[in-house]
């Protein structure tokens, strides 16, 4: 059985680690750079928070392959829209971090961990939640119930001409 937990404060360098073996499997290219700070210091804070809306699931690796460290996590966060006839509570969830430390892959941590935050969204009244898939990844997201929802477009507004 996979012993799954709650993410804590002091897990965010951890969570922030595997965020960054995340991309780096996605593109092939380490990214390394502030945006960890940023994200730690992000993640400890909102991992704080008395009523969190970031929900961190994780499972502990074994210390003998190399001291205290995250075997894999999942991280979500909740998003308050406007009720709708659809979504009373109008709380939607965004799953944007799925990641296992290569050390463990093929455990079934990150379907653990993923169906922990699934659980977690329902218990605080989520009625839809949304990810992006890698191709690799896409069989674990539908054999958990995801399926294409609509044509989502999206903006980058850090490439947008910023207005005079």
């Amino acid at each position: 059985m996979i012993m799954t937990r709650m993410g804590r404060p002091g897990d965010a360098a951890e969570i922030v680690r595997l965020r960054r073996l995340m991309f780096a499997a996605m593109d092939g290219r380490d990214s390394p750079g502030p945006w960890e700070r940023d994200a730690e210091a992000t993640a400890r804070r909102q991992l704080a928070a008395e009523e969190p809306v970031l929900g961190a699931f994780v499972v502990d690796g074994d210390p003998a392959l190399g001291g205290p460290h995250l075997a894999a996590c999942a991280v979500g966060r909740i998003e308050e829209r406007l009720p709708a006839p659809g979504h009373p509570a109008g709380r939607f969830g965004f799953v944007f971090t799925v990641c296992t430390d290569p050390r463990y892959r093929g455990r079934g941590f990150a379907r653990a961990t993923t169906e922990a935050l699934l659980d977690w969204f329902a218990a605080r009244d989520v009625t839809r939640v949304d990810l992006h898939a890698t191709e690799d990844a896409e069989h674990l997201y539908r054999g958990l119930g995801f399926a294409e929802h609509s044509l989502a477009l999206s903006l980058d507004l850090s490439r947008r001409p910023r207005p005079a």
